[in-house]
């Protein structure tokens, strides 16, 4: 019997940039000498964000979890001696990805590449930042049209670019089920495609290339044979979509082509060395199934809920693709679920479930219109409400989490402080430095950009007209245009958004039936409400910065929320003076601050500082996020009355905790409330 010659592996990514354009550099040219065979690029928020280092909701975000590139000297920078023609780089950016990409090309283009040639990925999709990662700027309507300018050219002059990536992993991430998650997907995917069609810019004959050039970025989590029914189900169902609603008849254009950051979620803070074999099984059921295996894989770091992974840490990451790819026998076989009757009845039962929830979302008048009803977001707050629920109950079982939580004390997490990376704080200083210098020279040889100015009029005509915006953000990466100077622009013709956070409309997930934790909490808010002589405790859940992750402050808000407080939730995307007027303004009793970014160490101190000269000292602060012992420590002695991390998962005791704060600042009794 001849050997059946192995397939080619899947492209292997990690997911990685910070501190600066020059450090990112560096560490690209050390993981592709290691094996990696595509770039995957993070970009730090004020970047995502459309923001230059210098702006002040920039503060203590600048290249903590991404790199930062404010102007095509930092898009060269970037990639010297990275050949761009020769790569197949995926950029992690969406409200921004036409400017990013347009620095790209420009970069490319001074490399002497042929820009029909460049290969690789830009995210840009724009609905999951509205529902779950936060990272939005315009308005549904103009960021669609965003979008669709930029499929329109790439289709044109980068035929071998995605240029969007629709992205169900962050829904995941959010609370989705496998049928929200895919469903949600495919109803973003109809709508860009539509919007696309309907734009009159490529001819319908050219719609097949279009379709070939959509790909999707996917969740994995441990429920691993659920997960890769999940994929057989979104192969299934794009081929029918792409068939029926789009006439693609050629099956290649057809094809499913996805790529995976497997389930970064699910990574505990405790006990972390089990993240590893959580990050194995998530990989398998991305790569078993031959029919539905992914085009490329990124994987966490087992170090990732305690903060930055370290070069070490992405280097086993990348061992663990390469000791699968090549050590294993998973290449040389057909797909091995073929005619499993278990395998087929889940995919039939998802691919059901999910055209039931896509024809609810198209009656709704599709993803757009249920993004701004609020309808997308509260499922995926009622979704993520009861995955916490079964947790906290022990239903659902987090091995060293609530359950076999006895451990031998671990080596890799002796000395926190050298388990992960930190980022140096006086990055900032340098970058904002630096973009200072841009500003002032790029007039100079040997630049010699043309005035900025002209091109940024122009790219306002062309947002207030109907052509495409492509060119008009090409002539400003040439001309020096800075990413907060482009975005500014566009903000003064389409406006800012500030997406629904469906708090108000989720359903109660945990009830206060007599004799539950919850009642006892809500005993203790009553009581203390009663004492201080007020209708109702107020708690305001605030986000400041620019970190968009608000699955953690959502889930604090609804728990408070039927727990008895009064609510206030503003969203993201907030400056510490706002939160400060707010609290002022609503009088509230307690202040929780979530940041998952690392910002925590300068803008809790600033809230608190702020609190202090208002003469607001008896509102107690609380902060919650990715934030190491160290950090915590400093926050506490800063005056912040509680501190609390990811290995905090009993959320109804987190509420507890705060009320005895709240009465703790009132000077008021410890109060034990029995059961």
């Amino acid at each position: 019997m001849t050997e059946r010659q192995k397939d080619r592996p899947w492209l292997m990514r990690t997911y990685a940039g910070h501190s600066t354009a020059e450090a990112s550099n560096e560490l690209y040219r050390r993981n592709l000498a290691k094996g990696q065979t595509g770039l995957s690029v993070a970009f730090d928020l004020p970047t995502q964000t459309g923001y230059d280092p210098d702006h002040i909701l920039a503060r203590g975000e600048v290249g903590r979890v991404g790199v930062p590139v404010a102007h095509l000297g930092d898009m060269r920078r970037l990639f010297q001696d990275i050949p761009l023609e020769q790569m197949n780089t995926s950029m992690t950016i969406n409200a921004t990805a036409m400017w990013l990409l347009a620095l790209y090309q420009v970069v490319a283009e001074e490399q002497g590449a042929d820009i029909t040639k460049l290969q690789g990925t830009t995210q840009n999709d724009i609905v999951k930042e509205y529902l779950s990662r936060g990272t939005h700027v315009f308005p549904p309507g103009p960021s669609l049209r965003l979008t669709t300018d930029m499929i329109a050219y790439t289709v044109s002059h980068i035929p071998k670019w995605n240029p969007i990536n629709i992205c169900s992993y962050h829904l995941q991430e959010a609370g989705a089920t496998p049928v929200q998650e895919i469903a949600y997907a495919m109803s973003t995917a109809i709508a860009v495609l539509d919007a696309v069609r309907d734009s009159g810019q490529v001819p319908q004959e050219r719609m097949g290339d279009v379709v070939a050039r959509i790909s999707f970025f996917v969740n994995a989590g441990v429920r691993f044979i659920e997960e890769m029914c999940k994929m057989r189900a979104f192969g299934r169902i794009w081929d029918k979509v792409t068939r029926e609603r789009y006439g693609i008849e050629n099956p290649k254009q057809r094809r499913f082509r996805y790529g995976v950051q497997v389930n970064s979620l699910g990574l505990t803070e405790a006990q972390p060395e089990n993240n590893v074999q959580r990050i194995v099984l998530e990989m398998l059921a991305v790569t078993l199934s031959k029919d539905a295996r992914a085009r490329a894989v990124q994987l966490p770091a087992w170090n990732e809920a305690l903060g930055l992974p370290r070069p070490w840490d992405q280097q086993w990451s990348l061992r663990i693709q390469q000791v699968l790819a090549y050590e294993s026998d998973l290449l040389e076989y057909e797909d091995i679920f073929e005619g499993s009757k278990v395998i087929e009845a889940k995919v039939d039962q998802l691919v059901t479930d999910v055209l039931a929830e896509i024809d609810r979302i198209q009656e709704m008048g599709g993803a757009m219109a249920a993004v701004e009803s609020g309808y997308l977001k509260s499922q995926l707050v009622a979704s993520h409400a009861e995955r916490r629920a079964r947790i906290e109950s022990g239903e659902d079982k987090i091995i060293g989490v609530n359950a076999f939580e006895g451990t031998e004390p671990n080596p890799l997490t002796a000395d926190l402080d050298t388990a992960i990376m930190t980022v140096d704080p006086a990055v900032e200083a340098r970058v904002i430095a630096s973009l200072q210098h841009w500003r002032d020279t790029r007039y100079q040889p040997p630049f010699n950009h043309p005035r900025p100015c002209k091109a940024l009029e122009r790219l306002k005509e062309a947002a207030k007209g109907t052509q495409n915006l492509m060119e008009a953000t090409l002539e400003c990466a040439r001309a020096g245009v800075t990413t907060g100077e482009w975005a500014g622009a566009l903000r003064e013709v389409f406006g800012e958004y500030r997406a629904p956070t469906g708090v108000s409309s989720a359903p109660v997930a945990v009830t206060a039936e007599p004799g539950s934790a919850l009642a006892e909490v809500r005993a203790k808010v009553d009581a203390t409400a009663r004492e201080l002589g007020v209708g109702k405790l107020r708690f305001l859940v605030g986000k400041p910065g620019l970190d968009g992750h608000s699955n953690g402050a959502e889930q604090i808000a609804v728990r408070a929320r039927d727990a008895g407080f009064e609510v206030v939730y503003q969203g993201i995307r907030l400056t510490p003076e706002q939160i400060v007027d707010a609290a002022l303004a609503e009088d509230v009793h307690a202040v929780g601050l979530s940041i998952l970014s690392g910002s925590h160490a300068q803008l809790v101190p600033d809230v608190l500082q702020r609190l202090r000269v208002a003469g607001a000292t008896d509102i107690p602060v609380i902060a919650g996020g990715i934030i190491p012992n160290g950090d915590a420590e400093q926050l506490r002695s800063a005056g912040v009355a509680a501190v609390f991390t990811p290995k905090d998962f009993d959320i109804t005791g987190i509420i507890g905790r705060i009320v005895d704060e709240i009465r703790k600042a009132n000077k008021l009794d410890p109060l034990e409330v029995p059961a």
